[in-house]
């Protein structure tokens, strides 16, 4: 499923756009100008990447400062110990398009239990 995310234009270097699907994706446009997409849910507990730190092309969780890879999506150290799912990204006509991955997502168990129950995450 491909999801228009935003304007590249509205998309500054260094900043995320976190889209609203369930689970949420955050979309980075790193310092380089590269654009990523991840599970905006941190792997060890419910927090969105969307509003970590990024440096270089990894996104810092801002709970618990594990670090995710925006190209692989692997995670540096614990706490988090699984990692974040990545979507393939599009460009065309200066609008940033996601294609959502169909792997499933690694979601904290937070999220998981909160789904199971049938809420939302």
């Amino acid at each position: 499923m491909v999801i228009p995310a935003c304007r590249l234009a509205d998309l500054p270097r260094g900043e995320s756009y976190r889209l609203e699907t369930d689970p949420p994706v955050a979309v980075f446009h790193t310092e380089d100008g590269e654009i990523y997409a991840i599970d905006d849910t941190c792997t060890h507990q419910d927090a969105s990447l969307s509003e970590g730190w990024l440096e270089g092309c990894w996104v810092e969780c801002p709970l618990h400062a594990s670090k995710f890879d925006l190209r692989t999506g692997s995670v540096d150290a614990p706490p988090a110990r699984l990692p974040v799912r990545t979507h393939e990204v599009l460009v065309e006509d200066g609008m940033i398009h996601v294609v959502l991955s169909d792997a499933p997502p690694n979601l904290p168990p937070s999220c998981t239990a909160a789904r199971l129950a049938g809420g939302s995450a």
